[in-house]
């Protein structure tokens, strides 16, 4: 078994959701989850087979969200992966319906920051054992930086 860092490309102004998922169905169902909860999104899917033909399965309304999606996915290279690039809406906007979807077994990540995804290989085949999802802290906030913290969420509306 090989360990290998695969560095995903996530477009810029966009937010990346890497998840797994056990069916074929995947790429329709997280494309209505989409649709239905943040209308205003651009997004490609796409989700790679484990078995039968083993391809990558695509969907979305923006091609090179969707080419973006394809290419991380075929970077990884592991089955029953599915990554869901997004603009004009956020993971927080989504991920309690994804985390619902009946064939979605989990999410490795969902960020706007750089990622790298930890992939472990054997002959033919992958999966993902973790990820890298931006850098490690520097230090501890201060009282005025969770003044800041708490101000800046009110001001996108997070918070009242």
């Amino acid at each position: 078994m090989k360990i290998e860092i695969v560095d995903l490309e996530i477009p810029e102004h966009s937010n990346i959701i890497v998840g797994y998922s056990h069916f074929i169905k995947t790429v329709e169902d997280l494309y209505e989850i989409v649709v239905t909860t943040a209308p205003e999104a651009k997004f490609g899917i796409a989700f790679s087979e484990a078995s039968g033909k083993r391809l990558i399965r695509y969907e979305g309304n923006d091609q090179t969200l969707v080419d973006s999606s394809i290419e991380d996915v075929r970077r990884i290279a592991a089955g029953h992966t599915f990554i869901m690039i997004l603009r004009n809406a956020y993971p927080i906007n989504l991920l309690n319906q994804i985390k619902l979807c009946q064939e979605v077994g989990g999410i490795f990540a969902a960020t706007a920051n750089p990622l790298k995804v930890i992939v472990a290989r054997d002959t033919d085949r992958a999966a993902i054992i973790g990820v890298m999802d931006g850098s490690s802290p520097v230090g501890v906030e201060s009282d005025a930086d969770k003044t800041e913290r708490r101000e800046f969420l009110r001001n996108i509306g997070y918070k009242k």
